[in-house]
């Protein structure tokens, strides 16, 4: 192929949406360098086609393209599992506390204690850049799409709400809680909730079938554990906690497991009946 040629290549297969990479170390690579959505040249090309690149390879080994597109899909899954999963989240807490602020006569949650739910839901997500990410995600190259995303939140994101509101239900009506125990009660859901979702939110399939790693297991389910303990400790006094009953938990427990189960199936339905673009 002379060089227009090999333009003309690049040029159509970027038109059909696909994303070109070109790797050229002449003088005559140059154009098609220039053209290509990812120029790549070699340590021991011509000073022109090293300038139009945009990596250089300091070893004649392609293996190194192989693993570094693999890793760059690694981290595009990542970033997706931690805007997805926090865009549904707040989008629900949105209307949560909203919706508590209309009916009752006191705040469903104290500022230290939306402060301190803040921090441990931050410290939960951490390990999201260090997690697995699945084969059949990887297998193929994904793009940005801001209306899939605006459309996850938008089916997702008011379950946790419908949820958060059974949460008040049953703690005003079960256990008739007063100021602190309700803002107690909410605090330990609202957290397990946001927290644990990401198992199934991680993974566009069945969570059973998806290994996470070690790490944000132990992560995630330590802040939940630590989020359920703090009532019981000598910081719950500054906290304006109180120790619920033991029967809380319990209903907590059925509780977080009905909304995971929830969430994945509003997940399964969303994903059969919204195509993304990348399949």
């Amino acid at each position: 192929m002379v060089p227009a040629q090999k333009d003309r290549v690049i040029l159509a297969l970027k038109r059909r949406g696909h994303v070109v990479g070109y790797l050229g170390d002449g003088i005559n690579d140059a154009p098609s360098l220039h053209s290509a959505d990812v120029a790549i040249s070699v340590e021991g090309g011509v000073d022109v086609a090293k300038a139009a690149a945009d990596m250089i390879l300091l070893e004649e080994d392609l293996g190194v393209l192989h693993d570094g597109i693999l890793e760059g899909r690694r981290t595009f899954g990542n970033i997706m599992k931690y805007i997805m999963m926090g865009t549904s989240s707040n989008f629900g807490n949105m209307f949560s506390m909203a919706g508590a602020a209309l009916f009752l006569p006191f705040l469903p949650m104290r500022p230290v204690q939306i402060l301190l739910n803040n921090f441990l839901y931050d410290v939960s997500e951490v390990p999201i850049p260090m997690d697995s990410v699945d084969e059949d995600f990887i297998r193929r190259p994904r793009r940005w799409d801001m209306a899939f995303i605006r459309n996850f939140m938008l089916v997702v994101g008011p379950v946790s709400s419908l949820f958060d509101f059974l949460t008040f239900w049953v703690m005003l009506h079960v256990f008739r809680a007063g100021e602190a125990l309700f803002q107690t009660g909410w605090f330990i859901e609202s957290l397990a909730t946001q927290v644990l979702v990401i198992f199934v939110i991680r993974t566009r399939g069945n969570p059973f079938r998806s290994r996470p790693s070690r790490l944000l297991t132990l992560t995630s389910l330590s802040v939940v554990v630590l989020a359920a303990l703090l009532p019981l400790t000598p910081l719950a006094s500054p906290l304006g906690f109180v120790a619920p009953p033991p029967r809380f938990f319990l209903i907590l427990a059925a509780m977080v497991a009905v909304y995971l189960a929830g969430v994945q199936g509003v997940k399964t339905w969303f994903y059969r009946s919204f195509t993304h673009p990348d399949g």
